[in-house]
């Protein structure tokens, strides 16, 4: 750093459009900076976990900007591919400058909307990491975040546990923890609301760390299995908002490729195209054969010829079970937008304009039929099935930490990059999932993706013999949400 850089994050104009608060936070900041790095090394675990966690939520590669980066050591921690960090401190920004050096960093107010703009963007991530609790107007500031934001960027609030205030204080008190100025004691209610009233919608809450300390090992067994419970999560340290933008979402009129797996279905294709409304202003139907042995291949090809009007594709899978033959329509597919429609046609055709609506009005990212809602035809489903799925709906809803009440439900839509996202990431998960359901719904849990579910009414199959196992299948569940549990919440 030389003297010319230095020079302008000190002037005397700057400090004085601070607050005296703001001022008394930096001056503290300041005099701290270069002992940042002592404290954070004698508070080792807790930084670890809160940045494997960070890690976690924020898929590397993309392109991040941190308010109240301190010396840019979380920042650097998730793997950017391009990033920006803004601080209130010139002195921790030039530690971070010296530490960090393929990283860029700005020294100023980010509740100066002109201090925000020199920060570029747009971002894929916009990191609060316990600095809402510096802020005087939370919700201005929140709002003057919409020109750094594109249609799916995140924006990721953490921060302490208000419960835990007077032992953090104590801690600061008895030389443990790094000393901080009075700040905003918020709840996760607090902060949601306040992202809400600047136009962003909580996609998902979580909390972690119920223990901050190592204790020979014992502490991340603790965190990891205990402290992700119901109940015992309320405890937690740390806790982490996620939401993403609603002002002014574009409406767009996308592009639909409906994949149809199916398998010894032969009397429900041609009623999957008869019944298929023109819902959107270009459709195309893959039909994706695996293994029959009741000429379902054959009727696909013949449907096909015998509908011109139609643009329909037909392919034989690669792989067995539903989730690879979805799997390699997603791949043909040449639509803005996929769906998934079971070739039982137990949800009904007529029915996927809703889900389109669902999508294209912004509404969700990830969505997701349920057939839990209304009732059902007699002999749609099984009252043990009946009983087994309402009983996974809540588990699920709690694994995920959004609302999905029937993830079994076959028919499925989201937007093609987004699927691109998802197969990106599959290594994380590996190959699992014969149904084809869960790859998508972990997938769409580990990116953020907004869920929401459009209820159906669940018919009767009117053709063929079901393809699921209820016993079978049954412990195949149990084992998805041990997967689950694993993948997503004992982390």
């Amino acid at each position: 750093m030389n003297a010319k850089k230095k020079s302008p994050r000190r002037s005397p104009a700057a400090r004085r459009e601070l607050s005296p608060r703001k001022q008394a936070i930096r001056e503290l900041n300041d005099s701290l900076a270069r002992q940042r790095g002592e404290w954070r090394a004698r508070n080792r675990y807790f930084h670890a976990e809160d940045a494997r966690f960070m890690r976690f939520l924020v898929p590397p590669g993309l392109k991040l900007l941190e308010l109240g980066c301190g010396t840019g050591d979380l920042l650097a921690a998730l793997d950017p591919k391009r990033a920006v960090g803004i601080d209130l401190s010139p002195a921790m920004v030039e530690v971070a400058e010296e530490t960090h050096t393929s990283m860029r960093f700005i020294a100023g107010d980010v509740e100066d909307p002109a201090v925000l703009a020199k920060a570029g963007g747009p971002f894929d991530i916009i990191v609060l990491s316990d600095t809402i609790g510096d802020l005087e107007d939370v919700e201005a500031t929140l709002a003057n975040l919409h020109p750094l934001c594109h249609a799916d960027t995140r924006i990721i609030v953490s921060y302490y546990s208000r419960l835990w205030r007077p032992f953090l204080k104590f801690a600061e008190a008895s030389g443990l923890k790094m000393k901080a100025r009075p700040d905003n004691w918020l709840t996760i209610a607090d902060i949601e609301n306040l992202l809400a009233l600047a136009d962003f919608e909580i996609i998902k809450h979580d909390r972690r760390q119920l223990v901050p300390k190592r204790w020979l090992g014992a502490g991340a067994l603790i965190n990891r299995y205990l402290g992700t419970l119901p109940f015992l999560n309320r405890i937690c340290l740390r806790n982490y908002v996620v939401a993403r933008p609603v002002r002014d979402f574009k409406r767009e009129k996308l592009s639909v490729s409906v994949i149809v797996p199916a398998r010894n279905e032969r009397g429900n294709i041609a009623p999957a195209v008869k019944r298929m409304p023109r819902f959107a202003p270009d459709i195309e139907i893959i039909f994706v054969e695996g293994g029959s042995t009741d000429g379902t291949f054959e009727e696909m090809e013949r449907v096909r010829d015998a509908n011109p009007k139609w643009d329909i594709k037909v392919a034989r899978q690669e792989g067995d079970g539903k989730g690879a033959a979805v799997r390699t329509g997603f791949e043909m597919a040449r639509g803005e937008v996929l769906m998934i429609l079971d070739a039982d046609l137990t949800v009904p055709p007529e029915q996927l304009g809703k889900f389109y609506q669902a999508l294209v009005s912004g509404k969700g990212e990830f969505i997701n039929g349920t057939r839990l809602v209304y009732p059902m035809e007699r002999k749609a489903m099984q009252f043990l099935n009946l009983f087994a799925n309402r009983a996974f709906s809540k588990i699920f809803t709690w694994l995920l930490s959004q609302r999905f009440t029937d993830t079994l439900c076959g028919t499925k839509v989201l937007r093609k990059r987004h699927y691109q996202q998802i197969a990106a990431i599959r290594a994380y998960f590996g190959n699992f999932d014969p149904f084809g359901d869960y790859d998508l719904i972990f997938g769409a849990a580990k990116l953020n993706l907004k869920m929401i579910e459009v209820p159906i009414r669940y018919a009767s199959r009117s053709y063929g013999e079901t393809q699921i196992s209820r016993f079978r299948h049954g412990m195949l569940l149990v084992r998805m949400v041990v997967f689950a549990y694993r993948k997503l919440k004992a982390v």
